[in-house]
């Protein structure tokens, strides 16, 4: 008999990931049994399962070190699903500097790890950008600062004081009307995409939850968008030598009115299947030809 799946999560997060129960409907009509398991629940026996997939630990960032000492042990256990050296290279955003040195369309992003880096960004501070740290989840200590530099330079030393390193972005004016567009791959195809509203369209205040209640619905990527989509996923390929289960494309229209990726989402999106027809299904027959 087949051991069941785990799909990872939190405490936390069970009744804010909406994709869980499409999933574990969509194995079970499959004949596949899947458990919800907390990532940090001690008790686990990670051998019992066929594979381990990664959805919603969104409580990683907390707790960083551990959540990788946690990825380095379920590997020897079980198949864990994204890898873990792709869990390791996607979890902090520094990837999108390798990104944009491999000529990857991809928000300017000037990354500040010290004091040094303070005086090459400091007149950046004084436009309208979005900072946030390197390692975070769910807009998690991300602002938006519209002409405030002292503010600005405020939010990234006390990202830098907590050890973090912080990252910072022009605000793209785009997405304030057309929002983001967030494409999902399953095993390097392409599965379905949605339109995610702009979250910080006001400036509001910093994000600190575990999760933000989000405008999605479904969208058609546009033809830029998929071309797009496909150059990251060649490049996630030709980087790692194989495709992942799945894997978040989100891209914005930029400042000179094309595509630019936002972020690419490896560790634990939110998949929105329901935005998709017959997307948990896709899903689904991705997670069985990888056991």
């Amino acid at each position: 008999m087949a051991r069941p799946v785990a799909l990872v999560s939190c405490a936390e997060a069970r009744h804010h990931d909406h994709d869980l129960d499409l999933i574990v409907r969509a194995l079970g009509d499959r004949g596949r049994i899947a458990e919800i398991v907390d990532w940090d629940d001690a008790t686990q026996d990670w051998s019992r399962f066929d594979a381990a997939i990664v959805r919603s630990p969104w409580d990683y960032h907390r707790r960083y070190e551990e959540f990788l000492q946690w990825v380095s042990n379920v590997s020897t256990h079980t198949q864990l699903l994204n890898s873990e050296e792709i869990l390791r290279w996607n979890t902090d955003k520094v990837y999108l500097g390798e990104m944009i040195e491999a000529g990857i369309a991809v928000i300017p992003t000037t990354f500040v790890a010290g004091a040094e880096d303070m005086v090459r960004v400091h007149d950046q501070l004084s436009g309208d950008v979005v900072v946030k740290p390197t390692v975070s989840a769910g807009s998690n200590n991300t602002k938006r600062h519209i002409q405030q530099s002292v503010e600005a330079v405020t939010h990234v030393l006390s990202l830098l004081d907590g050890g973090k390193v912080a990252m910072v972005q022009p605000y793209q004016r785009f997405i304030d009307e057309r929002g983001e567009t967030g494409m999902l791959y399953f095993n390097g195809e392409f599965s379905h995409a949605f339109r995610k509203g702009a979250i910080l369209s006001q400036g509001e205040g910093e994000m600190n939850g575990l999760f933000v209640e989000e405008d999605i619905r479904a969208r058609q990527p546009s033809g830029q968008e998929r071309e797009l989509g496909d150059d990251v996923m060649s490049y996630i390929f030709d980087k790692f030598g194989y495709y992942p289960l799945y894997a978040r494309v989100d891209v914005v229209r930029g400042s000179a009115g094309v595509p630019v990726l936002m972020e690419l989402e490896l560790a634990e999106p939110s998949l929105y299947l329901h935005t998709g027809s017959d997307a948990a299904t896709r899903f689904a027959s991705a997670v069985l030809a990888r056991l």
